[in-house]
């Protein structure tokens, strides 16, 4: 089984209302955001959503795709895996990947019924 592409962007940032300005000058409006200081934005003309995370300014910030999958269980493919799915506290099963040039791919899948 294969992934179904590109689900969202995870985009880390030093000024989480700076980028939220932005993305919304872009188009893009805030559905959610949590206390760990991250929200859930998209676009109302569709396209993969993005997840915005402020992080500490000694940090530099990153940029991670987000890779749909159907069915963790179901899943196979031979690559070079960092972690096995695992759920997250955002409600997801998350499995990371790291490609020839070592950048780490998220791969996003439900939880199990």
């Amino acid at each position: 089984m294969a992934t179904e592409g590109v689900e969202g962007v995870y985009l880390e940032t030093h000024n989480w209302g700076k980028t939220a300005g932005f993305l919304k000058a872009l188009g893009y409006e805030v559905e959610f955001t949590s206390e760990g200081g991250s929200s859930m934005v998209r676009n109302a003309a569709g396209g993969p959503y993005l997840i915005v995370a402020e992080v500490p300014e000694h940090r530099t910030p990153q940029v991670q795709l987000l890779l749909k999958v159907a069915d963790a269980d179901a899943f196979k493919a031979d690559v070079d895996v960092v972690t096995e799915f695992e759920e997250t506290h955002y409600g997801t099963r998350e499995m990371t990947v790291r490609d020839p040039d070592g950048r780490i791919w998220s791969l996003q899948a439900p939880l199990k019924d």
